[in-house]
């Protein structure tokens, strides 16, 4: 059985979805009603960049999905992957919306509407330099729950993602995560601070949460046609009522990767396919589950080897 995953933030790249584009209307297609849909050229951004303003979260998190939705329909329209032995789709964060478009749960023009909004609410929520976040790694989560919670922060340091064994991403305002990033140093543990715009998934978010419920429960869901396994409980949720309650929570909530895939790979997943830029999840599963396949599908070559792979 496989599992289908779409990357979340951080794996935007310039010119992501530059081949498909090239290769395929369908694709040409999608971003174009991405520029319309939003009413600016986010084809332009995503293909040509500059960086800058990809980075932006309310740029960054519609040009994922729409570079996601683009090579899956690719994969399904253009090379009629069997999806068979499919058991589940996943997404990390944002990407939880592209499993949502992908599995038939939520039309690709609202989702791209709500990941506008969420961008938009995300980066309001806290003033640029207020927030902070940092990787921990080569520790265990249980190890990092009892260490904050020993240290008796006033402020906000919470478990943003628990992405995989031994990467551990916490968010907070930025003099607690400063006196988190001591302790650590003192207890020598290893530690990278993220380049990041504002401390996502954590308590601090609860005012773009707030902007978010009503938004998203104005939007249709349906109930998807594959088990969507959800960031905030790690398990499948195919009620729609449901599925608009967790993506609210999800934006304060931990991202419970690690959780995620070790819940698929226990009902049988032995395969799992990273449809999206980047190759940051297969990194975050093979870190988590020994002795497990994973494609990650970056280009029409990648594509390829997946379907005659599949064929097997």
């Amino acid at each position: 059985m496989n599992a289908i995953l779409f990357p979340g933030q951080g794996s935007q790249i310039s010119g992501m979805g530059a081949e498909f584009f090239n290769n395929f209307e369908l694709v040409k297609k999608i971003f174009k009603e991405a520029d319309e849909k939003l009413n600016y050229k986010i084809s332009k951004i995503i293909l040509e960049g500059p960086e800058d303003e990809l980075k932006l979260t309310q740029n960054t998190q519609p040009a994922i999905l729409t570079v996601s939705y683009a090579i899956f329909s690719v994969l399904k329209e253009e090379y009629n992957f069997d999806f068979k032995s499919t058991k589940f789709f996943a997404g990390h964060s944002l990407g939880e919306y592209s499993a949502l478009v992908s599995s038939g749960s939520l039309e690709f023009n609202d989702a791209l509407f709500l990941l506008f909004e969420r961008g938009k609410s995300m980066q309001e929520a806290v003033p640029v330099g207020k927030g902070s976040m940092i990787a921990i790694l080569g520790s265990k989560i249980d190890e990092i729950n009892k260490l904050i919670k020993d240290i008796k922060i006033k402020g906000v340091c919470e478990i943003a993602n628990d992405n995989a064994d031994g990467q551990t991403i916490i968010s907070g305002d930025i003099e607690s995560i400063k006196t988190l990033k001591d302790i650590l140093k003192e207890n020598k543990k290893k530690f990278i601070p993220l380049n990041v715009s504002a401390p996502f998934h954590c308590s601090l978010m609860s005012s773009a949460a707030n902007k978010m419920k009503d938004k998203i429960n104005s939007v249709n869901f349906k109930k998807p046609n594959f088990d969507v396994v959800c960031n905030v409980t790690s398990k499948p949720e195919n009620n729609p009522e449901n599925i608009k309650k967790l993506l609210v929570e999800q934006i304060c909530s931990t991202v419970r990767w690690r959780e995620s895939i070790i819940y698929m790979t226990n009902e049988n997943v032995n395969s799992f396919i990273e449809i999206g830029p980047g190759k940051v999840l297969s990194g975050m599963v093979k870190r988590t589950v020994k002795n497990i396949n994973c494609f990650s599908i970056n280009s029409i070559d990648d594509m390829k080897k997946l379907i005659n792979e599949s064929k097997r």
